[in-house]
């Protein structure tokens, strides 16, 4: 059936259901696998033609940010939908006239883990009830009300710019946007804060806790990327009295506001209060780190991983402070000790079949980008550059790999190798040394003589670094062994647990002993082909150290010769996610410029290159480039200002320069009025809630 184009809404996505009503069905049955903060709310409504020739289009899209404090908030987000349908400017005209019939708004409550929904009829009246993981429906009292406002702004907060996470019809909108509303979500998290390892944690977390959870998180995001920490710092004040634990995030807060002092204070008087807690010994850690005391922050790390062995982040930052300590070989075994998990991603709804995707765009704004919809040579790549496994990589696999990449960094490929030869005996050499340990056993017991060869210190290296003995009946599952102790200071044995989340070392194999002694497998398929080739398990292809050297000596022959050298535009974007991957800041801000020649639809170089001049403090590159981000932005439908990318790059530029600055430089830039309005809106947050630099 043909969708008249009078029946669709002129500016908010939407997508029409082939069959009435498919989409809350599908809503319903899926609620029980939600197991987080749950996906964005969903936004469904019915048009009328009002003529029985025509019949009812059902037509839904996504939202994050509505008020979801109340019916009447929710309600009032349907009613705005009504004056959103094209209208027919010819009164005249035999044209049935659309009009939005009823609606029904669902907002998922990630504490109780059920769904919020308000009908809505028009005219007519308000129904608000809920509806819980079998479809069953219930009264909606004040307190489901209050935990679904905020698992709604958790979802705005956290969702608002994660790159991984995209739906199609997904609109995004301011959830706070006065000191008022600010209030009332501080006031409703701290009634909430005992219940906010309900809603999840990051999927770094192995077991949500009071103080790491998406609760904690959304607190931590939106007001510590604008550097407001003491509103925060308020709440965790009130909350520390009953919960000792609070205090790894209230001293981070006061570390965030520059009171030192009285951050120490609290760290000090806490640490005798929870001894055990890994959270506020990170935090001593990030502090001693900072004021360049990496020995004591390394025993800190130690105390950290003895109290919670089974989190990858308690690992993750032992390696960091080894590598800053440059004790590479005891960041080898701890990086290869770190217990991975499973990759969860966001919750999403479940794409349906639909009879049509209705996606208009008609903002001044987006006149400055290239068309979406055209491919072209530059949206090509070689093969080997698209097949690189990295990008892939989410979760503690993604952190492992950073580390990697780290330790790469700074001791070089060939050092970390010679490295690793002194720390692991690798897969294959191990069994070749099995198999000569055997073959002497054999010779020497049918000879009646003594086995030539009974330990790995048959070939010199083991016996002179660790006389360790491996005997004919050693376990053939434990595939690698160890060659050396780590220096001086070891690193706690602590045996890890298998829990939920499937833990394994780096490398895929799980840890044949107790780690981080040094009698685990290391991380053998990211270091077996001569560089960071597979950082999965079963990776293939080409390494991003193999592809990164070949793309700088060809730059180099390119440059010799006086010839330039050519790429496609997406060939130069991924040359730029490479270089930051592998810790080439320059080369990577070259491979985004590059790709700025060419006419390819994609925001990704704009905005890496606004997050650097942003951190270079210079202001009119990243003015530049945020516009052409906001454009983009505004074409995905994120009609948000904060928390985004652009709202960060300003908030940084604010505290450099002043608010009043950026406004001037965007005023000098010419720019159309619509666009403009656009771009002061992100600053206009900052004077608003009064950001660093706001007032000069």
């Amino acid at each position: 059936m043909a969708i008249p184009p009078e029946a669709l809404f002129k500016e908010i996505p939407e997508l029409i259901e082939i069959d009435l009503g498919e989409a809350l069905s599908a809503r319903t049955e899926a609620l029980s696998t939600f197991r987080e903060l749950g996906p964005p709310d969903l936004c469904y409504v019915v048009k009328s033609s009002g003529r029985t020739a025509n019949r009812d289009l059902g037509s839904y899209h996504y939202v994050s940010g509505v008020d979801a404090s109340s019916s009447a908030s929710l309600a009032a987000y349907i009613n705005s939908l009504t004056y959103a349908i094209e209208q027919n400017s010819a009164w005249f005209s035999n044209t049935a006239t659309w009009k939005v019939r009823n609606g029904c708004y669902c907002c998922f409550n990630a504490f109780s883990r059920v769904d919020m929904r308000v009908d809505v009829k028009i005219p007519g009246g308000v129904k608000a009830y809920v509806v819980d993981l079998r479809g069953e429906q219930h009264e909606a009292t004040p307190e489901v009300w209050q935990e679904t406002y905020v698992s709604a702004l958790l979802r705005a907060i956290l969702y608002s710019d994660d790159p991984t996470y995209t739906l199609e019809a997904y609109r995004k909108l301011d959830p706070i946007t006065t000191a008022e509303g600010e209030l009332r979500f501080l006031q409703a998290a701290e009634a909430l804060f005992p219940k906010g390892w309900q809603v999840g944690s990051d999927p770094e977390i192995q077991v949500a806790t009071v103080v790491s959870n998406h609760l904690t998180a959304g607190i931590m995001k939106y007001f510590g990327e604008s550097g407001r920490y003491q509103q925060a710092a308020n709440m965790f004040e009130k909350l520390a009295v009953h919960e000792p634990e609070v205090s790894s995030l209230l001293a981070r807060s006061y570390i965030g506001m520059n009171e030192e002092v009285k951050a120490v204070q609290i760290m000090s008087n806490y640490i005798k209060q929870t001894p055990q807690s890994y959270t506020l010994l990170h935090a001593q850690c990030d502090f001693l780190r900072s004021k360049g005391k990496f020995d004591w922050a390394v025993k800190l790390a130690r105390q950290a991983v003895n109290c919670a062995p089974s989190e990858f982040v308690t690992w993750e930052k032992l390696t960091d402070l080894y590598i800053d300590l440059g004790q590479y070989e005891s960041a080898l075994l701890t990086l290869n000790s770190c217990p991975m998990f499973t990759f969860n991603g966001r919750d999403a709804h479940r794409t349906l079949p639909v009879s049509k995707i209705h996606l208009p765009f008609h903002k001044p704004i987006g006149e400055i980008l290239p068309d979406r919809h055209t491919k072209t040579e530059d949206d090509e790549a070689d093969p080997a550059l698209q097949r690189l496994p990295a990008p892939g990589l989410r979760g503690t696999w993604a952190r492992a790999y950073a580390l990697l990449t780290r330790l790469v960094a700074e001791i070089g490929w060939d050092e970390l190798l010679k490295t690793r030869s002194c720390v692991f005996v690798m897969e294959e050499e191990y069994r070749m040394q099995k198999a000569q340990s055997d073959l002497g056993a054999g010779v020497g017991a049918a000879g009646g003589g003594q086995s030539q060869s009974g330990n790995l210190g048959g070939t010199g290296k083991g016996a002179s670094q660790s006389g360790g003995k491996v005997n004919g009946e050693e376990d053939d599952a434990a595939s690698t062994r160890a060659m050396i102790e780590p220096p001086e200071q070891e690193i706690p044995t602590i045996k890890i647990s298998s829990h939920d989340r499937s833990a394994s070392s780096v490398s895929g194999v799980k840890s044949s002993s107790s780690p981080p002694t040094n009698n685990s497998a290391p991380n053998d398929v990211d270091l077996e082909e001569g560089d960071i080739a597979s950082p999965m398990p079963n990776g293939g292809g080409g390494g991003d150290l193999r592809v990164w050297t070949i793309f700088r000596a060809e730059v180099a022959h390119f440059k010799t010769q006086h010839v330039a050298y050519r790429k496609t535009g997406l060939e130069w974007e991924i040359l730029g996610d490479l270089g930051l991957r592998l810790h080439h800041k320059e080369e990577a801000k070259e491979a985004y410029q590059r790709c700025l020649d060419c006419t390819r639809y994609s925001v990704k170089p704009w905005l890496k290159l606004m997050e650097m001049y942003a951190e270079e403090g210079d202001i009119t590159r990243s003015i530049q480039t945020a516009i052409r981000v906001a454009a983009y932005s505004y074409a995905e439908y994120v009609e948000m200002s904060y928390p985004t990318q652009i709202a960060r790059a300003f908030f940084k530029l604010g505290q450099i320069h002043g608010f009043a600055k950026i406004s001037f430089t965007l005023l000098s830039m010419g720019l159309p009025d619509p666009i403009l309005k656009i771009m002061e809106s992100y600053s206009q947050y900052g004077k608003v809630f009064k950001v660093e630099g706001y007032d000069f």
